[in-house]
């Protein structure tokens, strides 16, 4: 194996591994779950989740998993739900939407399988939301006429310096023909705060239920417009600097998504001074409550987790991993030992709660029981507990939200390196890497026994789900993305750097 010296996002050395495998810390296997396996020299013990669900069963029961989260909404409610993809990553930021029938292989210069591509002005790493045949997307258009950005794998602090007055967008555009159907200018005005060089001002994704559409620019407010693009209310937090802590003078940009469930909205506001998560009113901005908290910079969008009586919002961090109780905001359980600059969201599956991160000493994933309460944090050497069936304390992804498709969890971290673990038992089923990946930030989707992922320089990597690692394709993009795509009807949306692309079969 060789190792060489990198420097991280906060200017720290770091050794990283260049080949195919890292180390990773066993993580906690219960003698229960596991089957006994024939040690052959040369040949790799199957996993026990391998052996009992071989060949994979594809998650055809997970949308009604997610109903059943849901289940306090009527069934017409909870079907439109399942339907859209009203937030980031879609339903409950899922990632998944298995009755689409989407195509392998597309060729955005010839136009196969190519249903329709328009500009968009400025630089934004929001990602779409679509709700019936109505997609919504933000941006932010710098008024000096440059929207620079570097990709790839580096760890610079550096800030742009553009100072400029730039204009705050919303955008409704039609699913099916990509036509504008309305625009707004939520925000004019020189950003608060500066951006890192691989950010943009217009980091977080909307969110909707079906009636109103919330956007967030951080410093520069929250907006609520109703379907029709009339502003209903908007909000000032005030400045949000959302930068490393080892640096305060620093400024990233803000990146953590509004989510909106029973007509409230939450937003999750970590940033260098009084932090906080709040719930507000969807209709009228009006604020139901506020919990401080006491954290890092977090970049990581907050998960809604509702069975029976528990509904509680979840949210990554680094200190304060926890969760939240969604009528109260009062704290239910909290969770140290996370990475220093958390920024993926936790995710659901197998009747357990993911949360992941990385930087810094650790870069854990935790599998945690919903029911937890109080303090969980695992102690020095543990990598399970009470509350947590399995953990790593190394190998998460940094920027990318793992995927849970079946009883398989995905984590794909920014040099290409995919594992696949046991969802239920956090034993690995394969590493591998996706070749030529020069960094990677937007999260995975799942539909039909595919995982499309896309790469910073602009490819689009299909990978089959399932226990065997196999890249079924590969989509030039021509053009660099940053966000993670949405998936509605028979159609994948791409959001590049200057084009909105829906790709879907004739």
């Amino acid at each position: 194996m060789t190792w060489v010296t990198k420097y991280d996002y906060f200017g720290n050395h770091c050794r990283q591994a260049v080949n195919d495998s890292e180390p990773q810390e066993k993580p906690y296997i219960s003698k229960e779950s596991v089957k006994p396996a024939t040690s052959v020299p040369g040949i790799r013990p199957i996993p026990a989740c391998h052996i009992k669900n071989y060949p994979m069963k594809i998650d055809k029961t997970l949308p009604f998993l997610l109903l059943v989260l849901w289940f306090g909404l009527s069934a017409e409610a909870q079907t439109d739900y399942m339907k859209q993809w009203p937030q980031f990553r879609g339903p409950f930021a899922s990632g998944i939407m298995d009755q689409s029938d989407l195509p392998l292989n597309w060729d955005i210069r010839t136009g196969e399988n190519i249903r329709w591509k328009i500009e968009i002005p400025g630089l934004a790493h929001s990602c779409p939301i679509i709700w019936e045949d109505k997609l919504f997307l933000t941006t932010a258009i710098s008024g000096s006429g440059k929207d620079s950005l570097k990709v790839g794998l580096y760890g610079d602090i550096d800030e742009v310096n553009d100072r400029s007055v730039h204009q705050f967008k919303v955008y409704c555009i039609h699913k099916n023909t990509g036509e504008i159907l309305w625009e707004r200018l939520a925000h004019q005005g020189i950003p608060r705060t500066e951006r890192h060089t691989k950010s943009s001002h217009a980091n977080p994704t909307p969110a909707t239920n079906g009636e109103y559409v919330v956007a967030f620019f951080g410093s520069e407010g929250l907006y609520c417009y109703d379907f029709e693009g009339n502003l209903q209310w908007k909000k000032d937090f005030g400045t949000m600097n959302a930068g490393p802590y080892t640096d305060p003078d620093v400024e990233w940009g803000f990146a953590s998504s509004p989510i909106l469930h029973e007509n409230r909205i939450i937003v999750q506001c970590d940033f260098l001074g009084d932090g906080f998560i709040a719930s507000l009113e969807v209709k009228t901005g009006r604020e139901i409550w506020r919990t401080p908290r006491d954290e890092v910079s977090t970049w990581a969008t907050p998960n809604f987790y509702r069975e029976g009586s528990n509904r509680q919002i979840v949210v990554n961090g680094w200190n304060h991993i926890g969760g939240y109780d969604f009528d109260t905001g009062e704290q239910i359980w909290n969770l140290g030992g996370g990475g220093d600059a958390p920024a993926p969201t936790p995710v659901f599956g197998n009747g357990l709660i993911f949360v992941h991160g990385s930087h810094g000493r650790y870069s854990p994933i935790f599998a945690i029981k919903p029911g937890a309460k109080g303090d969980i944090t695992l102690h020095k050497d543990s990598t399970a507990n009470a509350n947590i069936i399995w953990s790593i304390k190394r190998g998460a992804a940094y920027m990318p939200t793992n995927l849970v498709v079946g009883e398989y969890l995905y984590n794909l971290r920014m040099n290409g390196n995919l594992t696949c673990y046991c969802a239920t038992t956090g034993e690995v089923v394969y590493s591998e890497r996706i070749p030529d990946a020069m960094g990677i930030s937007a999260s995975g989707v799942y539909s039909g026994g595919k995982i499309y992922y896309s790469l910073e320089q602009g490819d689009v990597v299909v990978v089959r789900a399932g226990p065997e690692f196999e890249i079924l394709a590969r989509n030039p993009m021509d053009n660099l993305i940053m966000a993670t795509p949405a998936i509605s009807g028979n159609m994948l949306f791409f959001r590049t750097q200057h084009y909105l692309v829906a790709v879907g079969k004739p």
